[in-house]
């Protein structure tokens, strides 16, 4: 979750505390950062954070963190289609582990189903789509130090400093609120935490204690990261009970209006359910979002799924979740794919064949079935090497001679 709040302005400069913080700094500490953190002590004051809070927030953060910068700075050269997009992150491993985490958790989402309103298959499919059903908290490459990701960002990068100094005052917050200690007040580059992906300023507004320990811990507690997702939908109009919307199927020729109207309308001018199927709640009112093109699925979207983008508000993590989610509920996947230019790989294949790109030496990441720019590159480079066009996509055809050699 990446959610821009308001500035925080700058205050005056709080010395006893520099001094408390940096009396003894390495050598290779930065000079112009531990002025700024300084200089942000009175921030943080003025915003009700304790100099004890603050103190051991910093305590041993000396410089800015060069692997937050390069990830700012980071421009992708390839822009994904939108099959890329489905495909590494509703596929037979995510839908698999879905399944296993719904019966492992079901007491757990039996209560947060009844109390919130929000369907399990959704909290189930945020849930992998924002760590990998927690498997990224795992990955100490990925996550870090929140102070100093914020911190770093708020000092160093121009265009995210007033979103970074807004969760850094909040993520002090949450450090004082003693919900998480320093040492696990862990997330990604840009400050999202725990198993559900929440910045500071979210985790504020709606991060939940479903485990009764006394604690909003959506880091190692599964049941407080999942409530306070299913928290955070029913807060911003989650109607129980409710699809987030269809696939249909368009009449050929025809353009269609913008905007919304109900489903019963748009059935009338020609747009019909996929399989068939009728709509359980005719009058509801829907919007037609079609990602691919009029060659690709179509979905006519109801109000859950502009919920969800608030979430994330990109109509691609929207719909992910949707489908992932109907997916794990067993409800079957789409009648019509998304258009690639190539045969898709299951999931397995993909595994296979980053295995067959590190044995030949292209390829040095980890085997997950997720093509990645990583992935991608060393497609590109055995395709250059057998004489293929070099597009970088994982192909039946590219498997097939690899498997040959």
């Amino acid at each position: 979750m990446f959610q821009m709040k308001k500035n925080v302005r700058s205050a005056a400069l709080g010395l006893l505390g520099f001094a408390v913080v940096f009396a003894a700094q390495p050598a290779a500490a930065d000079a112009g950062f531990q002025k700024w953190v300084a200089s942000f002590r009175g921030v943080a004051a003025s915003n009700g954070v304790s100099g004890a809070t603050f103190d051991r927030a910093f305590r041993g953060v000396t410089a800015p963190d060069p692997e937050v910068l390069e990830k700012a700075r980071y421009q992708p050269e390839f822009t994904a289609p939108v099959w890329d997009y489905f495909d590494n992150r509703v596929h037979e491993d995510s839908i698999a582990v879905g399944r296993q985490m719904a019966r492992q958790w079901k007491p757990w989402l039996d209560r947060i189903e009844r109390q919130y309103g929000v369907d399990r298959h959704i909290l189930l499919a945020i849930w992998s789509m924002e760590s990998n059903y927690g498997e990224i908290l795992k990955n100490d490459k990925v996550m870090r130090n929140v102070v100093r990701s914020l911190s770093t960002l708020a000092y160093a990068d121009k265009r995210r400093a007033k979103f970074a100094r807004s969760q850094l005052v909040a993520a002090l917050k949450i450090l004082q609120s003693g919900d998480i200690d320093e040492s696990h007040l862990t997330g990604s580059w840009a400050g999202a935490m725990g198993h559900t992906q929440f910045i500071p300023t979210s985790y504020q507004a709606y991060a939940v204690d479903a485990d009764g320990n006394g604690k909003r811990d959506i880091w190692n507690s599964v049941p407080d990261a999942l409530a306070t997702a299913a928290n955070l939908l029913r807060k911003n109009g989650w109607q129980a009970g409710k699809s987030w919307g269809y696939e249909v199927t368009l009449p050929p020729g025809r353009k269609f209006p913008g905007g919304s109207m109900s489903l019963s309308k748009w059935q009338s001018i020609g747009v019909v359910r996929a399989r068939n199927k009728p709509f359980p709640s005719p009058s509801d009112n829907a919007e037609l979002k079609v990602l691919d093109g009029r060659e690709g699925p179509a979905f006519l979207m109801t109000k859950n799924f502009f919920v969800l983008k608030r979430y994330n508000n990109a109509d691609k993590y929207a719909l992910a979740v949707g489908l992932l989610a109907d997916e794990i509920a067993g409800y079957g996947g789409l009648v019509r794919d998304w258009n690639r230019p190539f045969t898709k790989l299951s999931f397995e294949e993909k595994q296979e064949l980053q295995k067959h790109l590190l044995t030949l030496g292209y390829y040095d990441g980890k085997i997950d079935g997720k093509i990645g720019s990583g992935s991608r590159s060393a497609i590109v480079a055995v395709q250059q090497a057998l004489g293929l066009q070099p597009d970088g996509h994982p192909s039946k055809e590219v498997l097939s001679r690899l498997r040959e050699r």
